[in-house]
């Protein structure tokens, strides 16, 4: 009897050993593969160009030193990530750099699983996608492996009280000069402090405990804080913090990693599948909130509370999806394992257990197999069309690094224009000797700037904004990032090919060159002109390998269609469809065709197609669009709510749901589309003024809704709302006008009348 029972803890040990290391084994393969991955990341140019300064000048800039639009304004960031990117990549290219990306992940998922258990190996699996989306070589890779170390070690000594706790100021030394992300270390160190102040409520001896750990760690905490100031700043660092934090408001509205996560059943339903990390976070999040609710229930005051504060940031940002994971990983583990071990306890007999045991084991290997493959098959990358990396090492196919090279080779004069997307590469690849015109680093150029070039991008380049800007300058070359996804749909190629101050030079898959007419680029203009019309593209031979080929057909069937050559580029879009048939964003390119060709029926047959293949807010919006122009529009409504409940940024697709139920007559509905517009919306969003802003176009269309219901004077209060917004336009002002006449205002009417009158004889000038 007593040997029997001797046994069992050395049988339920053993156990707990072997399939841990096979699903901790199972987790670190699955996470270098999908930490494997070309370079694509706009910051790693600008980190790079940073870290070259820095090691050409030895010093540490306090300034821009990159762009020539903002150059010597104040700028504080770690540069201690570049530097060792530059370095890396002086020694192995940026093939290296995919592997230090491979090797930040991995890395992690170790860290994780340090002190772990079958359980916590499988939340590991489950969360490879979150910690891969934020470990590409860029700065704040440093702070997921940090966090994912810091978090270890902190709970190792909540459990044991025998943490290695010296290693965190350490740590924070190098934390603090590679990221502004070394901010989670200090909240983690708070949060741990917090975990063990709770246990003081749950009875005298965890109480005794609790206060001893605490205070063995509070003298490596404490120097662990000091060493944040041991930085080139010193305590300036955390005005620069601020001025980050304040910044990200801005960024919610421009950058998807910024933005909220949809939580409604659409959003939950489409990503089941987890094929994309929405789909892992939505689970991981339940995951969490189970096991925070298990934690309560066994006392486990301080775990619970860190799971359910956990939950809060990537609901709020989705980027901070890694660093939850990292908290359900090792402190929802045990208490999963625990309570998975409890309730085996009751399951007899024993070969029903291991079956249980194996059958798990098997689950998650599938899963990690089945993501690995289409990782390694570029499935992933070309399936969910939101990634522009590819499986392996080197620079990703987005990248202008021929139109680079042809600005370099022709040295072309003046300054280089450049988008956002672009401009860290373009820092890094023409610097030192160039400088960019924007590029990442939003706090140093802010929201005015990024307007601006947007402005630029969608406007003719023989406009006065452009010229203006040209002057101000000395602009004499523009570089037009033009692949699929960021770069196409937000510039308007076929206006800058049309242009009479500037001439095509350089055109090819994924980027474009315009030089301005003058008489010092003229030589260059005879032997390299090029005509939007007829030029040659695929600009060089196909490439063989599938993936690059892939890439490179579909690009090519985005330009052409821009350039208005769609029969060209329906035989793109078929050698693009060959390669890889399940690519959502090629066959939105075919609906466009086929709808500029006449072919309705085919045209909406490719935009299910893509809403199949990939049901997000961008294909369901484009199927909305397409049935608004076929007067479709209730079938348009159906499309563009399941658009607005799939998108993280909702609030411009309920206000274009409120436009389509004014159009049927439907104002109620138009109102309730508004409400959840303004509700959905960023400050940063419902702040702008302006014609054609998020606010101005509420109100206007609440004016027209009222309006229709007959309640008048509520119709001018939000039209009036309108005019404050955009003053110096006049259809508001015309809209007012016909309120007050149906309010028998006549004397406000004609008032309005002659404003309206006034400003557009301004506009026609």
């Amino acid at each position: 009897m007593n040997n029997r029972t001797a046994s069992a803890p050395a049988n339920h040990g053993a156990f707990q050993r072997r399939w841990f290391l096979v699903l901790a084994c199972i987790a670190l393969a699955y996470a270098f593969l999908a930490g494997l991955r070309t370079l694509d990341d706009y910051d790693t140019g600008w980190q790079l160009a940073t870290g070259r300064w820095v090691v050409q000048h030895h010093q540490v800039p306090s300034v821009d030193v990159l762009s020539y639009t903002v150059q010597g304004q104040p700028w504080i960031y770690p540069v201690a990530a570049g530097v060792i990117f530059y370095l890396a990549f002086l020694a192995g290219g940026y093939a290296l750099l995919s592997w230090i990306g491979a090797a930040a992940c991995v890395g992690t998922v170790a860290l994780l699983l340090r002190r772990g258990n079958p359980v916590s190996a499988c939340l590991a699996i489950l969360a490879v996608p979150l910690i891969a989306s934020r470990t590409p070589p860029r700065a704040d890779a440093f702070s997921v492996v940090f966090f994912a170390a810091f978090l270890s070690l902190l709970w190792e000594n909540y459990q044991t009280g025998r943490a290695r706790l010296w290693l965190l100021p350490l740590l924070m030394l190098v934390w603090v000069n590679v990221h502004f992300g070394f901010v989670a270390g200090l909240a983690l160190m708070l949060a741990y402090a917090g975990v063990e102040l709770s246990e003081t409520v749950l009875g005298e001896a965890r109480r005794r405990a609790a206060m001893q750990r605490l205070s063995r760690a509070s003298g490596w905490l404490l120097c662990t804080a000091v060493v944040t100031l041991l930085n080139p700043w010193g305590w300036r660092i955390y005005r620069a913090l601020l001025l980050q934090e304040r910044a990200s408001g801005s960024q919610e509205v421009s950058i998807a990693e910024w933005t909220k996560l949809p939580l409604n059943w659409v959003a939950f339903s489409q990503a089941l599948p987890l094929q994309d990390i929405r789909g892992a976070l939505y689970l991981l999040l339940a995951i969490a909130v189970a096991a925070a609710v298990l934690g309560l229930f066994r006392a486990q005051l301080g775990a619970a509370i860190l799971l359910f504060a956990a939950v809060y940031p990537p609901v709020r940002h989705i980027r901070m999806g890694a660093v939850f994971s990292c908290v359900l990983v090792i402190v929802g583990g045990p208490i999963l394992w625990d309570a998975g071990l409890r309730l085996s306890a009751h399951i007899r007999p024993s070969r029903i257990r291991s079956v249980a045991a194996v059958g798990a084991v098997l689950l998650f290997a599938g899963f990690a197999f089945a993501r690995s493959f289409d990782l390694v098959t570029n499935r992933h990358y070309f399936g969910g069309d939101t990634d522009s990396a590819t499986f392996g090492a080197g620079l990703s196919w987005w990248f202008p690094q021929r139109a680079v090279e042809f600005i370099q080779t022709e040295r072309l004069p003046g300054e280089v224009f450049n988008a956002y997307n672009a401009g860290g590469y373009v820092a890094w690849a023409l610097g030192p000797q160039r400088r960019d015109y924007i590029d990442g680093r939003d706090t140093l150029f802010g929201m005015q700037r990024i307007e601006r070039q947007h402005q630029l991008l969608a406007s003719s380049p023989d406009s006065s904004v452009w010229r203006q800007e040209a002057k101000q300058y000395h602009i004499n070359t523009i570089l037009l990032s033009i692949a699929r996804y960021d770069g196409l749909a937000s510039v308007e190629l076929k206006k800058f090919c049309d242009s009479r101050d500037w001439q095509l030079v350089y055109l090819d898959e994924v980027s474009a060159v315009f030089v301005r007419h003058g008489p010092e680029v003229e030589d260059l203009i005879l032997h390299s002109k090029q005509d939007c019309a007829t030029v040659r593209l695929p600009a060089g031979a196909p490439s063989q390998n599938s993936a690059q080929a892939f890439n490179q057909w579909a690009n090519v069937a985005g330009i052409l269609f821009v350039l208005e050559r769609d029969y060209e580029a329906l035989a793109a879009t078929d050698k693009a469809l060959a390669i890889f048939s399940a690519s959502a964003s090629v066959h939105l390119i075919r609906a466009q065709i086929f709808y500029a060709l006449g072919r309705f029926a085919e045209a909406e047959h490719e935009h299910l197609q893509a809403v199949s293949l990939h049901p997000d807010d961008f294909t369901w919006a484009a199927l909305a669009d397409f049935y608004r122009k076929r007067d479709r529009d209730a079938d348009a409504i159906v499309a563009l709510k399941q658009a607005a409940q799939l998108s993280a940024r909702p609030g411009a697709l309920w206000v274009q749901l409120g436009y389509y139920s004014l159009h049927l007559g439907q104002p109620k509905e138009a109102l309730v589309a508004f409400d959840k517009a303004v509700k959905g919306a960023a400050p940063e969003l419902t702040n702008a003024s302006g014609r054609g802003s998020f606010s101005y176009n509420v109100a206007t269309g609440r004016a027209r809704a009222y309006e229709i219901l007959g309640d008048v004077p509520q119709a001018i209060a939000y039209q009036e709302e309108a005019i404050r917004l955009a003053p110096d336009a006049s259809q508001p002002w015309l809209n007012l006008s016909q309120l007050y006449h149906l309010d028998g205002r006549s004397a406000d009417e004609e008032r309005a009348k002659a404003r309206a009158a006034m400003l557009a004889e301004n506009e026609r000038r």
